[in-house]
């Protein structure tokens, strides 16, 4: 192994194990950090649920990944968090990514959650949703991590007890040599973070040269678009064919949807325009248990015949009165073990394939699902790919972060694995 990563949410880890696979890299994800023998991969992607959780637990979970991944032969190290930050301000990112450098004896490291392909960028440290500032896009009404702040230097230095400095658009857009003498002038400076710049793929490989000999690097996905390269050079990296490439599908099809983003907002209006789908409301299963079974009673005779979705995405309005209800956290939860209670039902069903869309909803349903690791397929959408079940049951999993996708992702989904 070459490479050892370590994500926040389940999704976010499929999004980065695309790119490295996608970049010639054998990739393994695994739910959780693995307790058996390391597989045959050049990286492995272990897909923690600790974005939301206290910092104190997801330091615990972070540093149990690392060591595992360091007893696997990994040289270096990649913490990933979404491409839209999502953190507050007394969030995980920054206690995480101060414990993993303690933890590897480093001094220094940039985060950079842009991907441009995907309209994420960062410019003068300010992250952008297209021409957009995070904090005036959708994600300021995120239900579980609103953004209300897009200038990263100043959140990430909320979170962490170091200085926060910033590698602008002139020192990378200048070059790899720019930006190493920009890591030095920072470290010199007493900075122990360098929030980077970057607003095409070409700064994000860029800033991957650069960080070749780095112990830990921060990010999205995007930052490690540049990161087989440097193996590759070394001479310690092969490219692989078909490395994306799945055995063919069967079953029935299924999507379940608990992301409140804008995106999946827009995907799920789009597929029941032509669809079945059945919607699940908070308020209605706060009192039992009678939606879940109205939801398998809708879906049993439609199994079969045509991709069935079955939702609790709702627009911010109507999250926004839920919660008030319900309180914020105990209304994600009921919805995630719900959802997840459904799918496993739909796959003793026969569903073989299963579109999930929201990383909290994906991390309950692949937990309930028992599916402890996954190969990565082809991609859907930028950063979406079909992966499959490293066991014997052939079960084929989209895993869609709320904010992917083109608005006809669901049918295209099954597209792509037809």
């Amino acid at each position: 192994m070459l490479l050892g990563c370590i994500a926040d949410d389940l999704t976010g880890a499929t999004d980065l194990a695309v790119m490295l696979a996608r970049n010639g890299m054998r990739t393994v994800q695994s739910t959780g950090t693995p307790k058996g023998p390391p597989p045959d991969a050049d990286a492995v992607v272990v897909a923690l649920k600790s974005r939301t959780i206290p910092a104190k637990e997801a330091v615990a979970m972070s540093l149990e990944a690392l060591a595992w991944l360091k007893q696997a032969g990994a040289t270096q190290f990649l913490f990933k968090y979404c491409s839209t930050f999502d953190s507050t301000p007394s969030g995980n990112i920054g206690p995480v990514a101060d414990a993993l450098l303690e933890a590897l004896g480093a001094d220094f490291t940039i985060a950079c959650p842009a991907f441009p392909t995907n309209a994420r960028s960062v410019y003068q440290g300010h992250l952008f949703v297209g021409a957009t500032l995070l904090s005036d896009s959708g994600m300021r009404d995120h239900p579980l991590t609103p953004m209300t702040d897009a200038n990263l230097v100043r959140v990430l230095g909320a979170q962490t007890k170091h200085k926060v400095g910033l590698v602008p658009f002139t020192r990378v857009e200048a070059g790899v040599t720019s930006v190493r003498q920009a890591f030095v002038d920072l470290r010199q400076q007493g900075f122990r973070y360098a929030i980077a710049d970057a607003v095409t793929d070409t700064h994000l490989r860029t800033l991957g040269e650069a960080m070749a000999d780095f112990q830990l690097i921060t990010g999205g996905s995007g930052i490690a678009m540049g990161l087989p390269e440097n193996f590759r050079k070394a001479g310690r990296l092969k490219t692989s064919e078909g490395v994306d490439r799945l055995p063919p599908a069967s079953g029935h099809a299924a999507i379940i949807a608990g992301s409140c983003s804008t995106a999946t907002l827009g995907q799920v209006e789009a597929f029941k325009a032509s669809h079945p789908a059945f919607f699940i409301d908070p308020l209605a299963l706060a009192k039992g248990r009678q939606p879940i079974d109205e939801a398998l009673a809708w879906a049993r005779p439609r199994l079969g015949k045509e991709p069935v979705l079955i939702y609790a995405s709702a627009p911010p309005e109507r999250v926004a009165a839920i919660q008030q209800q319900l309180g914020r956290e105990e209304a994600g939860a009921l919805v995630e073990k719900a959802l997840a209670e459904i799918a496993v039902r739909l796959v003793e069903g026969g569903v073989r394939r299963l579109v999930v869309a929201g990383g909290e909803t994906s991390g309950a349903v692949v937990n309930a699902l028992g599916v402890q690791a996954l190969r990565i397929g082809p991609e859907i959408d930028t950063g979406v790919p079909w992966t499959m079940g490293m066991d014997d049951r052939a079960l084929f999993l989209a895993l869609k972060s709320g904010n992917f996708g083109s608005r006809e992702f669901f049918r295209k989904a099954f597209e792509v694995l037809a």
